[in-house]
């Protein structure tokens, strides 16, 4: 038996190392073969989201906006965008894709058009005085449009509707000299129908306007031929088919045909969203997160080495299989990449550096408290007792990746996505692959000869000089709860003095950003633009060519002007992104935004208080909301937008500050259970800050070079959101030492003084009879 315990550590290391071995070559396999796809604002495009709208005869239900979605197919298939997507998302709401595609504006009016076909038989011109063009159709059906010409007719009730086309091609006129037009096939009792209109046409005169057939679509007469002389009255026009003529180019053309083959759409739809991003824009955006990526992967890396030596060197390894590992399983989910969301891919860098550092740590205490130390065994007890935290902290996090993900829309949800996946691989790349790494490095002789080398045969000067002094931060616990309160009355009086300054996703409206050729004053565009009647139009320059519009929602004729006005004043201009939100869609969005939040703060508290008390849940959760009143206020008073970004940032730092205060509960937990367990709580709570303040100090600096360099290299947007983090990482880790410690210790003193008041009164309860029969028998 003795025996057989060193005999099962290389059988365990052999299989680790099978595992590790079966997920790498999983990972490059499945990188070689399968391509990510990218995010309309990383390859540049359109997205267009739809809402479809109930009729009197028809409700937007589940199935009738499956239907839409069938019909818009169609439609998108024949303007030839390569790669499209067109999903549903919820009962009543389609998302489309459109790849290359800059101007929104024809493709939202194909797929906007409901696209209603009917032929009408004419009863004559329309007096002005008669009827309203356009008026909808009287007691007997009749109603009056106007034609081409702006003549208003008057029309029978619809003879045919788009149920009855089979098909319809635009086709050139060589022969005839008709320029372009567009041929329509009918059904077999739809030819018949149209027979008979035309035939009941042929019977008036040439020049009278019952000649004429109408031919309508949404509620506007496209086409008003008269019965050609040839045909006889009562024939009609037979063969079941016809040809719609007019001033038509080739896109007209196309476009008609397209609509008439595409049928009705089976309910009306509304635009709530629309993005647009312009394709350079996107490539700079893929450059600037690669080499942020690059950089602070580069400098983490740095860092590690330098402070962990041999193992700082393993980690790095194990990052760049994290690298791989995140991006198979991308490509192999099918998850779309997001510009958010290649942010999330580079911190969830810094979150597998987090579980490296606490592996590390425990094994440097587990390597200084025994006689005779083996670098190998410090290993395994180090990666055995840091597990509980490395799981606790990664599921808080998984937990906001979760809320983004079903409470986010657009780009931020494949933020939730690369983070949730990023968390994912950094605990198999942390517990599998490091590990395998490691203990492999420490069994060789000439390791376990210079255990100097491995960077955990000391404690490190950090713990060393605190240890050495032992200095007692949590002598006055309230001071610090005092400090937490001041810096967050500071912070926070910015919401009330500066007001929040909402993005268009929670106001509605529309942002475009321009690209000029010279510098436009921020003054003078957003005089130009109120002369030419947008008044509240919010202008921002950024000082190197850049101007941005934020107005309220616009139509794609009044964001033509606003582009009009830019390009007089800067030269030549590209539009480099375009986005449009509903008023409906941005209070629904305000409404998730506040729901997330709830819930995620709901959550945190939740799963604390089951993996350790509620006193502890209740103390971190109450440290997050002083960090997130922190972080709005000093968006507040920077003038910074609270925006999409900013929610994923706001949820990651939830996610990621509570992380600090799972370790040190963590400790906590563990020094409770010990042979410390009658030491004061303020004391214990003490002992196990400066346990941990390494590892927290460790872990900051690798989040703060990944997202410093997010800050300084990557896209404006990303900017505020490395921004965020920043701020949120600093304030987290201030606040689960200095105000979720704190607090912890004074709930914890209420309830054991408590706990001794209700002692002494059921001991003075007991003592009451006896006085009161001395009393009796002395008397």
């Amino acid at each position: 038996m003795k025996r057989s315990r060193p005999r099962s550590r290389p059988n365990s290391l052999r299989g680790r190392a099978l595992v590790a071995l079966l997920v790498m070559a999983g990972a490059v396999a499945i990188a070689l073969t399968m391509p990510v796809r990218l995010g309309l604002d990383l390859r540049g495009g359109t997205q267009i989201v739809l809402e479809t709208k109930s009729t009197k005869t028809t409700e937007a239900d589940r199935e009738a906006t499956d239907r839409t979605v069938e019909v818009l197919r169609g439609r998108i298939d024949a303007l030839g965008v390569a790669e499209p997507s067109i999903v549903r998302s919820g009962d009543n709401r389609i998302v489309v894709e459109l790849p290359g595609v800059q101007d929104p504006k024809q493709a939202a009016d194909v797929l906007g058009r409901t696209a209603q076909l009917t032929v009408h038989s004419v009863l004559g011109a329309a007096e002005s005085t008669e009827k309203d063009p356009g008026s909808e159709p009287g007691a007997e059906g009749e109603r009056v449009l106007p034609d081409e010409d702006g003549q208003p007719l008057r029309l029978k009730t619809a003879s045919l509707t788009g149920e009855d086309v089979k098909g319809a091609d635009a086709r050139f006129d060589q022969q005839g000299g008709a320029g372009w037009l567009v041929t329509v096939d009918f059904k077999d009792a739809g030819g018949d129908r149209w027979a008979k209109v035309t035939g009941e046409a042929a019977c008036h005169p040439a020049g009278d306007p019952q000649r004429r057939v109408a031919i309508v679509l949404d509620d506007k007469i496209i086409s008003s031929p008269q019965v050609d002389p040839s045909v006889a009255c009562g024939a009609g026009i037979s063969g079941g088919s016809t040809q719609i003529t007019g001033s038509f180019d080739d896109a007209e053309a196309r476009e008609l045909a397209l609509l008439v083959k595409g049928g009705a759409l089976p309910v009306p739809v509304e635009t709530i969203e629309q993005r647009t991003i312009g394709a350079t824009l996107g490539d700079e955006a893929i450059s600037a997160g690669a080499w942020a990526a690059v950089i602070g992967t580069a400098l983490t890396a740095l860092f590690i080495i330098v402070v962990y030596r041999l193992m700082g060197a393993l980690a790095t390894v194990a990052l760049l299989c994290y690298g791989l590992i995140s991006y198979a399983a991308l490509a192999a989910v099918g998850a779309t990449l997001t510009l958010p969301g290649l942010a999330g891919f580079v911190l969830a860098i810094g979150m597998a550096v987090d579980a490296n550092v606490l592996v590390f740590e425990r094994a440097r205490e587990e390597q200084a408290s025994r006689t005779r130390p083996s670098t190998r065994s410090s290993l395994t007890a180090g990666f055995r007792s840091a597990f509980s935290a490395i799981a606790d902290s990664n599921v808080t996090t998984l937990i906001a990746a979760a809320l983004l993900f079903f409470l986010a829309s657009g780009p931020v949800k494949g933020f939730g996505v690369t983070l949730g996946i990023g968390v994912l691989a950094s605990m198999v790349s942390a517990l599998v692959i490091t590990r395998v790494l490691a203990e492999f490095a420490a069994s060789r002789p000439a390791v376990f000869r210079r255990p100097h080398i491995t960077g955990i045969s000391t404690t490190g000067p950090v713990r060393d000089a605190l240890l050495r002094r032992d200095p007692f931060l949590m002598r006055r616990p309230r001071r610090w709860l005092a400090a937490s309160a001041l810096v967050m009355v500071v912070a926070g009086s910015g919401i009330l003095v500066r007001g929040l300054d909402f993005g268009i996703e929670f106001t509605g409206g529309r942002l475009i950003e321009y690209s000029t050729a010279t510098q436009v004053d921020a003054d003078r565009a957003r005089d130009a633009l109120a002369d030419a009647g947008f008044p509240r139009a919010v202008v921002q320059s950024s000082g190197d060519g850049d101007l941005s519009v934020r107005t309220e929602e616009l139509t794609d004729a009044e964001a033509e002007k606003v582009t009009e006005t830019v390009g007089e004043l800067g030269g030549e201009t590209e539009k480099v992104r375009d986005e449009l939100i509903g008023p409906s869609l941005g209070e629904e969005l305000r409404r998730d935004a506040l729901i997330a939040l709830g819930l995620a703060l709901g959550a945190q508290l939740l799963y604390l208080a089951v993996r350790f008390r509620l006193l502890f849940g209740t103390a971190a959760v109450s440290a997050l909301g002083h960090d997130v009143v922190i972080l709005v206020g000093v968006f507040a008073w920077l003038g910074k937008p609270i925006d999409g970004v900013f929610l994923a940032a706001l949820l990651t730092v939830i996610g990621y500050s509570v992380n600090d205060s799972v370790v040190l509960f963590d400790r906590i937990r563990e020094l409770l259970a010990g042979k410390d367990r009658k030491t004061p709580f303020a004391r214990l709570t003490n002992r196990a800050i400066l346990q941990t303040l390494p590892r927290t100090v460790n872990t900051g600096m690798g989040a703060v070079l990944i997202l410093a360099s997010l800050a300084l290299l990557a896209e404006d947007s990303l900017t505020d959101f490395a921004l965020a983090l920043l701020i949120g990482v600093g304030v987290g880790t201030y606040s689960s030492v200095f105000t979720a410690s704190p607090l912890a210790i004074e709930m914890y003193d209420r309830g054991d003084g408590s706990r001794r008041s209700r002692r002494k009164g059921r001991t003075a309860e007991k003592t009451v009879p006896a006085s009161r029969t001395e009393r009796q028998e002395v008397s």
